[in-house]
């Protein structure tokens, strides 16, 4: 493991890296939303499954931004931010939080704009338009009968919202949903499936499926680092120690089962797996498993947490995954993998991977500093 100030330093080179290629993305391609590069390269035609990326461009921004203090990237983090706003009535997908949480609420969390918070709030109610009340879950975009663990990653913005506007309802329904998911996609080993179904005309919870992973009844990847990162704010907002316990289970799930460097192939119980890396779910995993340490009270497991989400980091700084040595490679995180089954992004750069890349590192940096 890396020395504290070394690894800072990392962190440093990191960013700066991370800012030439970002520069070169919305240079190059103003205006572009990409989702993920295809040879190293973001401007392409290829199937989008569902449009949920959109924020994890200007999130990045922001957090240069916060980084650097320079108003170069803060007058593109609005911009690209602005480019969103329309979406906060979008009810044809369950990725408000992912849309809105990086752009408009750091903006909010940066400025005090009570306009800016309306926007954030807005997209909260239109997500819980999404609501099951036979179930009690918000569906995907695939169908009403489905849930996803990903919108665990999602859920917390109708906790804001609601709390927001002192409105029971939303409360109630948000919590509602984290019970759903915490008893129908969690297993008792602390295992997570992508997707439950459920008889929409009774509420009665049917199997276990999924798009993304192995099997049904194995775990994908990025699914379970959603599920520990997802449940751990759950927690933050409810005070309910259940959503903690979940989050722990996920996190030393995921700890057990992935390869010692941290990086896991793109599930987590396929024996012999053709490609080794998910790196995204690896991003996702240290920025959850970095706030999971600031919510644990035993400070043996905090420091566990800390230390792990600190070897991640340390695979991912290495040019085997930062692609800083990969001339002409347009992103910044390699070895990411949107949709195998699909053959989407796969083995690729893809846009969550570098945000929550940037999160966890600037979570890294900012605690160094206090």
């Amino acid at each position: 493991m890396a020395s504290r100030s070394k690894f800072t330093s990392r962190i440093e080179q990191a960013f700066d890296f991370a800012g030439r290629q970002l520069r070169h993305l919305i240079e190059t391609y103003p205006d572009y939303f990409p989702m993920y590069t295809v040879q190293g390269k973001w401007k392409h035609e290829g199937e989008a499954w569902t449009n949920w990326c959109e924020g994890f461009l200007g999130g990045q921004l922001w957090l240069l931004y916060q980084y650097t203090g320079d108003s170069w990237w803060r007058d593109k983090a609005e911009h690209y931010s602005r480019l969103l706003e329309h979406r906060k009535t979008d009810r044809s997908v369950h990725d408000l939080g992912f849309l809105f949480w990086p752009t408009w609420k750091r903006w909010y969390d940066i400025t005090g704009d009570e306009s800016i918070n309306q926007v954030v709030i807005e997209a909260g109610k239109t997500l819980a338009l999404r609501f099951q009340e036979k179930g009690g879950y918000l569906h995907s975009f695939v169908a009403q009968n489905s849930l996803f663990i990903d919108i665990m990653m999602n859920v917390g913005i109708i906790f804001y919202a609601a709390w927001e506007t002192q409105d029971a309802h939303l409360w109630d329904l948000a919590y509602k949903h984290c019970m759903t998911t915490r008893r129908t996609l969690v297993r008792g080993d602390g295992s997570t499936a992508h997707e439950g179904i459920f008889d929409t005309d009774t509420g009665e919870f049917l199997y276990q499926s999924t798009h993304q992973g192995w099997r049904g009844d194995s775990t994908w990847s990025r699914g379970q680092a959603w599920a520990l990162y997802g449940f751990g704010t759950a927690y933050t907002f409810t005070n309910d120690s259940r959503f903690l316990v979940t989050a722990q289970m996920c996190a030393d799930y995921y700890i057990e089962r992935a390869p010692e460097h941290g990086v896991p192939p793109n599930d987590l119980d396929e024996p012999n797996p053709a490609l080794p890396y998910e790196s995204s779910a690896a991003a996702i995993a240290a920025s959850g498993l970095w706030q999971l340490a600031s919510l644990v009270d035993d400070p043996d497991q905090a420091q566990t947490y800390r230390e792990y989400a600190l070897r991640i980091l340390n695979t991912l700084l290495t040019p085997e995954f930062l692609a800083v040595e990969t001339p002409g490679w347009e992103g910044i995180l390699k070895h990411g993998i949107y949709h195998l089954r699909k053959g989407l992004g796969v083995d690729e750069s893809v846009m969550w991977g570098e945000y929550f890349l940037l999160e966890a590192l600037w979570k890294v940096w900012n605690d160094s500093r206090r």
